[in-house]
Order: C-alpha cells, then sequence, then structure tokens
C-alpha cells in the first residue's frame, strides 16, 4: 500500500492505493475553512496588509496533517501496511525556517502535535502562495540584473513572474532584513511537508524546483548567477534539487508511535501539484493534454525537450518522471465560477444548464473567455489532441466540460478519479521504491471514466471558430 499526499490551495487530502491490484483503497480529506477555522482563511487563504500580498500558514498545514492522519485510522485504514509516502504541494508557496528546524524535527515528541512543536521553527509566520502578486518590483530587478525576460526564460523556462518563489524570496528579503537574517532554510509547501514526515531537512525536486525561477533547466541545479541575485545568502538557505523519484528517508518516529506506520516505510520526495496531476493523469509521456480546473485553471502536457513561451506567458516545469512539462496557468478559474454562481444564487446542476444552453448569458460569457484564452495562449505548446484530459472538482461539471469540447474542438474525457495530484503522488511513491514500473501502474490507475467521454456539438464548433 502507498499513501498520496496532496497539499492544494483549500484542503489537505489523502489517498491510499493498492499498487499490485491496481485499486485505491481510502480517500480523506481536510478543508482548511471548514475544519480549522480558527485560521480565520478564506478559501485556505488570508490577504495581507499590503495590495497583492496573499499568505498561508504553515502550521495550519501541519495542524490539518495531524486531523488528517487521525480521520484516515478513524475511516479503518492500516497505515503499518503502509510502504512509501510521497505528496503533491501547491507550487510556488515559500516556507521560511530558522536553525532551530533540523533539531526539532529530530526530537518530535508523539504526546504533543506538530504545530506546538513547530511554531518557534518559523522566522516568517505566513507563507506567501501561488496567488501572492506583490512581486511586480522585485520582478523587474531580477530580469533586469540577469539581462532580461528572454535571458530569465531561456535558463528557467519562466519569465520573471509574480506569482514564483524566486520573487517572494527577494521581496521577504528586502521588506524583513532581520529575519531575512533568522532564516537558515528555504522550503517551498512540498519540501516542507516531506521534510516533516521524514523528521529531517529533505531536498527540492526537479518538478517543483523548476517553478521558483531559480532552477537551470539546462543543468537541472539551481542557477548560481540568478540565485545570488535573488537575494544575499541564498545559497546557503536552499536545500539541494534531486530526482522526484528520490528516496528522503524513512518515515518520522513520531507517525511511527502516533499513528503506527511501518518504522520501514520510506519518504519519497513531494514534486508540485501540476507536476503530480501530469502522472496522476496518466500524461508523464509526450502526446497528452490535460486541462486542471481547479482554484486555478492549469493547461499542460509532457515534452522531451523544454519549449519556451516566446510571449511569456505559459512556463516550462520539469516532469517527476524525467524531461520536462509544458504548464499555462489562468488564476482566474473555479473561484470566479463560484462567485458568479453565488452572485446569480443558482445550485451548480443550474448553471451546467445555462453553460450548455445556446442562449448567451453571464456564464456563458465567463465560460467563452476562460477558455478561448487558454486555446489561444496554448497555441504555442504545439499540442492539437483528439482528446483532452480533465481534472480537478471543476471537471465534474458537465457544462464545464462540454465548453471545453466545443473551443478546443476535441472530445473531452474525465478519468475515474478526480484526485489527480494526490493519485499521482501515490503512483510517484510506489514508482520510487523500484517495485513497480511506471507503466504498469499508468494501465491500473490512470482509467478513463467510459461513460464520461464528451464530444464537441459541430453547430457550436463552427460559432466559435467563425469568430
Amino acid at each position: 500500500m502507498f499513501l498520496g499526499l496532496d497539499c492544494s490551495t483549500q484542503s489537505l487530502s489523502a489517498l491510499i492505493i493498492d499498487a499490485r491490484e491496481g485499486s485505491i483503497l481510502s480517500e480523506v480529506s481536510v478543508n482548511f475553512e471548514n475544519d480549522l477555522p480558527h485560521y480565520q482563511t478564506s478559501s485556505g487563504f488570508v490577504h495581507g496588509d499590503l495590495p497583492g500580498e496573499v499568505f498561508s500558514d504553515p502550521l495550519m498545514w501541519v495542524e490539518a496533517l495531524d486531523l488528517l492522519l487521525t480521520r484516515l485510522v478513524e475511516s479503518g485504514a492500516d497505515l503499518s501496511a503502509i510502504e512509501a509516502i510521497s505528496g503533491s504541494g501547491q507550487q510556488h508557496a515559500t516556507v521560511y525556517l530558522n536553525d532551530r528546524f533540523n533539531s526539532t524535527l529530530a526530537d518530535l515528541q508523539s504526546v504533543s502535535c506538530l504545530k506546538d512543536q513547530l511554531v518557534s521553527c518559523l522566522s516568517r509566520p505566513l507563507s506567501p502562495i501561488w496567488m501572492d502578486s506583490s512581486t511586480a518590483q522585485e520582478c523587474e530587478e531580477i530580469a533586469s540584473a540577469i539581462g532580461g525576460n528572454d535571458e530569465l526564460c531561456r535558463r528557467t523556462g519562466s519569465t520573471a513572474t509574480q506569482r514564483f518563489s524566486g520573487a517572494q524570496i527577494r521581496r521577504f528579503s528586502k521588506l524583513s532584513p532581520e529575519a531575512w537574517q533568522d532564516t537558515a532554510h528555504v522550503h517551498l509547501n512540498s519540501s516542507f511537508l516531506a521534510c516533516v514526515l521524514a523528521g529531517k531537512s529533505v531536498d527540492i525536486d526537479h518538478g517543483d524546483g523548476a517553478g521558483m525561477n531559480l532552477m537551470n533547466l539546462k543543468s537541472g541545479d539551481w542557477d548560481e548567477e540568478i540565485v545570488n541575485i535573488t537575494a544575499e545568502g541564498l545559497a546557503d538557505k536552499l536545500p539541494a534539487l534531486k530526482p522526484s523519484s528520490t528516496i528522503a528517508g524513512n518515515i518520522s518516529p513520531y507517525f511511527v508511535e502516533k499513528y503506527q506506520f511501518n518504522p520501514e516505510a520510506k519518504v519519497a520526495l513531494w514534486s508540485g501539484d501540476n507536476p503530480c496531476s501530469l502522472v496522476g493523469m496518466g500524461a508523464a509521456s509526450p502526446g497528452k493534454m490535460v486541462i486542471s480546473l481547479g482554484t486555478s485553471y492549469t493547461l499542460f502536457a509532457a515534452m522531451d525537450q523544454p519549449v519556451t513561451d516566446p510571449s511569456g506567458f505559459g512556463h516550462v516545469f520539469g516532469n517527476p518522471c524525467g524531461g520536462f512539462m509544458s504548464l499555462i496557468c489562468f488564476s482566474e478559474g473555479a473561484l470566479a465560477l463560484e462567485k458568479l454562481r453565488s452572485e446569480l444564487d443558482i445550485t451548480w446542476n443550474e448553471f451546467s444548464d445555462a453553460a450548455m444552453s445556446q442562449e448567451q448569458s453571464p456564464i456563458r460569457s465567463l465560460l467563452d473567455k476562460q477558455f478561448l484564452n487558454m486555446k489561444a495562449r496554448g497555441e504555442w505548446m504545439g499540442q492539437s489532441p483528439d482528446t483532452i484530459y480533465v481534472t480537478g472538482g471543476a471537471s465534474k461539471n458537465q457544462g464545464i466540460c462540454q465548453t471545453i469540447a466545443n473551443i478546443f474542438d476535441s472530445n473531452v474525457q474525465r478519468m475515474s478519479t478526480s484526485s489527480s495530484a494526490g493519485l499521482g503522488a501515490s503512483m510517484r511513491a510506489a514508482h520510487a521504491t523500484g517495485d513497480f514500473s511506471l507503466d504498469d501502474l499508468e494501465k491500473k490507475f490512470t482509467v478513463p471514466d467510459s461513460e464520461s467521454t464528451i464530444s464537441p456539438n459541430p453547430e457550436t464548433v463552427t460559432t466559435y471558430q467563425n469568430l
């Protein structure tokens, strides 16, 4: 049995698979806003005092981890049978830790909760996440110092991006120099939680590391010049970069004593949510295009060699299974739909009916805008698939999927589980042990829902093509 965890913007979820039988055994989730209301988040985040600032609390993530594992045990899951664990984390969220972090991890006590033991390790109480857009000045400074955005994109796969880790780090080092001086380790959401599970500081994987504007795509290592430009002393605070299949070590005794994990259970490096979804959708090899319909919308596909977006809108990340992946992120995803649905005071079924109607409406206008823009922006990927695979919470909505089919003039197909990031994480855990091939895992788990295929409406396709 293998455990995949997914720390998204709004929740922490767990998915346990039997890799030998090809079955999903357990799925449990903790919703940050509903289950941990004392953090006073809206959809898992809070706004800062300055324009564009968006944060989450790392202590919320570890408190959710304790609660999630408690729920797994209460559901009857036998955690002693877990052979390996990996995870998926919301990309770009940075965690800042002082020099007490490693010693605290090594001495975690099962009689106390993670939150109370780790609170003293944070040099910055809140983590800027992927929604943070406060770093326009820092992006300009980094790009200018390296010779322009074209050069930065050539090296890292992306132009200087406000929501990426590099600019977040630079801003923190400028605005809070004393706290930056107190910072001994800079982690991502993904690597931070992997550290907690392993009971020691671990490396950052290539998949998530590529989303920092700091990793050189050619070398697979930190770009020394960009790192030094970003913030003084950053090179000494970053973990090493390693392949996503790396085993960080055995699970921490904390989890053995508290939740009865096998002490020999392995912790594989975590990766970002989009790289994990690539695996969970069976798209780790080139040839498939995926649209993830979560808090944000993302369009992505695997590629053998990095091809960057000449407009600077798209990104190149590391593929957890080797090679690279192209990606475009649209921040106004499901949250925009939820806001519109709430304003119209209608159910999701009514929303879906309006989306499939031929009559123009605010719902049709919003969906048309979202996916026409996605199609136009994605042309640099060079993908023309017969079928687009969809995942994420909004993939369950028939009207949204029909709109995608019509605009892209492609069949749309859901997978048998919408938890693609968590599934990808559990598959990565199994693959990292060396006992299972990725091809075998894909055949067992990345199975399209046989009744989910949505075909484009020819009349509507023609209408869109004539726009």
